[in-house]
This record gives structure tokens, sequence and C-alpha cells, in this order.
């Protein structure tokens, strides 16, 4: 009957669209409009594609999809920025600093 029967998807669907032109000009505009920003590559999940989430001095951040890892290392490079890997070093304090601002004051956000 097959009624808990999982269906599989195919390697590589993730559901989930793959980077565009949209999103690389989206994280460029960020790096030239912010002072301090550094890239984090966040690993692909089962949900997700790879992301770079870009974060400013301030604790300003931007998430985007990504190609691969290598693409958000080769994208950092190209804008020489610094580029970390979320899996090794976590997010920045400041980062954390910023989400709890944006809480408690919304309205200046």
């Amino acid at each position: 009957m097959g009624l808990f029967r999982r269906r599989r998807k195919p390697v590589g669907d993730h559901g989930d669209r793959p980077a565009n032109r949209a999103d690389l000009d989206h994280l460029e505009n960020f790096v030239r409009t912010r002072r301090g920003v550094e890239a984090y590559i966040e690993p692909r999940t089962t949900v997700t594609e790879t992301t770079v989430i870009l974060i400013a001095d301030d604790g300003e951040w931007t998430r985007r999809r990504i190609e691969s890892p290598e693409g958000a290392r080769r994208f950092a490079h190209r804008l020489a920025i610094p580029v970390y890997d979320v899996g090794l070093m976590g997010y920045p304090q400041r980062m954390r600093d910023y989400n709890e601002r944006r809480k408690r004051r919304p309205e200046l956000y």
C-alpha cells in the first residue's frame, strides 16, 4: 500500500532555487555600502542550498544563496573581504548584538 513510504528526491534537488544574478548583485551592493564586511559560509542542509551571510562591522547582516562553498570563497576573494566557515568559527558577537538591538527597537530598523 505504501502509505508511509517516503518519496526520494533526486540528488541535488532541495526544493530550492540556486543562486542567481540578483542574489549576487544584492551581496555586492551590501559590501559596497557597508564598512568592515566579512563573509561567513553556511553549508547546504536538507532544506536549503549553500548560503553566504555577510556581516558588517556594526552587526548588520544579509544572507543569500551561493552556488557552492568554493563560489563563496571566490566571491569574497574578488571583493577582497575575509571569508570564514560558520561551522568552524560560529557567528560573531556583533551579529547577535545587532539582532538584539533590532528586537528591542524595531522602529529604528
